[in-house]
């Protein structure tokens, strides 16, 4: 990555300008700028999520005039910059108890989680799900809302400090997956059921171990994969584990009607000014420090959420 002028013009039909307060920092920046999922040009400015001021519109614009605090998360890219060109209809206004870094750490991550919770399964009181990666970005949200709606929340966590994260997060059950193994302690937790639904960022490494926490007619959702690529399996396999549900979403497509995307947005702020998900801004980088971001996300050095400073 490199730290580079660039004008991006004034908007085009449709079109705002943007100058960022902020930029959200997330793992799939890392699968785009390292190809495992692959955009359709380079040079490429990538960054799916940030929050900032309306500086000038396009003709046809309806949805936010010029001096307006919004922010977004979502195709196309282009959040790594100071300023950019953005599709009016993918902004939402931001309320103005949400402040800036507030807006761009929680769009993405939160609006997943809220897909997450009620749209791939939605979740009810004495429900028992489990979480992978549950004290990061997306985990510790999904922690904390999960247990707003009445269920039990068990995490798989890398460490004793984020384990303790975790905990104070919603998490009732942190699992260090490196001294125990997840499965058969999930089994013990849920007296040998298994829980509803499995939230799996990671991928490769615990796909076929998220199945076999599943109690029969439970719902695996593959959303994320920090290690790689899941290996092709025999569908079968989901019927001889219980007639098990596989969906493998995207923030993308659930939002991609706005509506949808304000429906999304409000949910989230709403949990938010409840108190109900805290978001805490434990790395700030400047923007032209954003590799060294992408090197402390990679290597699990971060917890929580992450923001890209631009100025």
């Amino acid at each position: 990555m490199h730290w580079e002028a660039h004008d991006p013009g004034p908007p085009r039909e449709g079109e705002v300008r943007l100058r960022h307060e902020a930029i959200g920092l997330n793992f799939i920046d890392i699968y785009h700028r390292t190809g495992l999922y692959p955009l359709p040009k380079w040079p490429v400015i990538i960054g799916l999520e940030g929050a900032g001021i309306v500086t000038a519109v396009g003709s046809g614009v309806e949805e936010v005039r010029v001096g307006d605090r919004v922010a977004y998360a979502g195709l196309p890219t282009g959040a790594y910059a100071q300023e950019r060109l953005i599709p009016s209809h993918r902004l939402v206004p931001l309320p103005a108890e949400i402040g800036m870094e507030q807006a761009a750490a929680i769009m993405l991550k939160g609006m997943t989680a809220r897909y997450l919770l009620y749209g791939c399964h939605a979740v009810q009181p004495g429900d028992t799900i489990l979480i992978h990666a549950a004290a990061g970005g997306v985990g510790s949200i999904v922690c904390q809302w999960a247990r707003h709606l009445g269920a039990t929340v068990i995490g798989t966590v890398g460490s004793e400090e984020k384990a303790a994260y975790a905990a104070q997060r919603g998490c009732n059950h942190p699992i260090l997956y490196g001294k125990e193994d997840f499965v058969a302690k999930v089994k013990h937790l849920t007296g040998g059921e298994g829980v509803d639904v499995v939230y799996d960022s990671v991928g490769q490494a615990t796909f076929l171990r998220s199945l076999d926490c599943l109690k029969p007619l439970g719902t695996l959702v593959a959303f994320g994969q920090s290690s790689g690529p899941i290996a092709p399996f025999d569908p079968s396999l989901l019927a001889a584990k219980g007639s098990l549900f596989l969906t493998r979403p995207s923030l993308m497509t659930y939002t991609a009607r706005r509506d949808d995307l304000l429906a999304h947005a409000a949910d989230l702020f709403a949990v938010i000014r409840k108190g109900a998900v805290r978001v805490e801004i434990n790395q700030r980088y400047p923007l032209a420090e954003a590799a060294r971001g992408h090197m402390e996300l990679e290597s699990r050095r971060t917890t929580g959420q992450s923001v890209l400073l631009p100025f």
